[in-house]
């Protein structure tokens, strides 16, 4: 199934998915390219809402780029299974080597500003990720390790906690306690 399709089944659970998800299918049906980073002014990420399987615990990186606890993901670089671009960015990221999706369909749509910054000592302008979210499951007692040049710490945290804990007040507020509340529903 393609993206279009598949956010066209997607129901929005509030305002900013509504929103988000409109801008997301009117670019995507004009036909910009959103699947590369060559599009500086947005192209597609996929992020994971990583849980342990009692839904009590989340895993979160510390993000160099962010300096804050944060969600896994990355850049779609062309890939056009969102999915597995989520699998294979929290794979990357943590070291886990067993994480499976608690459903194929997306449960979290959401457009992200990205402050420009120096990434390998090239400047990346501002740009929005046009992010697509799925929850995964891991076990919490599987060994984890950071990805230096991304993040300094994996760590499993609860789920209040895991708000505590990142910096991003709109992250915190608009887009992990609305995972954590679709949680609920799984």
């Amino acid at each position: 199934m393609d993206l279009i399709t598949e956010l066209e089944r997607f129901r929005p659970w509030n305002e900013q998915e509504e929103r988000d998800l409109a801008e997301l299918l009117r670019r995507l049906r004009s036909g910009e390219e959103l699947y590369s980073r060559e599009n500086l002014s947005a192209h597609l990420t996929a992020s994971a809402w990583v849980t342990s399987p009692d839904r009590r615990q989340v895993l979160l990186a510390y993000h160099n780029l962010y300096d804050s606890w944060a969600w896994l993901g990355g850049h779609a670089d062309g890939e056009r299974d969102l999915l597995a671009v989520a699998v294979r960015e929290t794979r990357e990221e943590s070291g886990l080597t067993s994480v499976r999706p608690l459903s194929p369909d997306i449960c979290s749509v959401e457009i992200l500003t990205v402050d420009g910054h120096e990434k390998r000592g090239v400047y990346i302008p501002s740009h929005l990720h046009l992010n697509i979210t799925y929850l995964l499951e891991a076990d919490p007692a599987a060994p984890v390790r950071c990805k230096p040049d991304e993040n300094s710490r994996v760590a499993w945290f609860g789920l209040e906690e895991a708000l505590a804990v990142s910096s991003e007040p709109w992250m915190r507020e608009r887009i992990y306690r609305k995972l954590n509340a679709k949680l609920e529903g799984f």
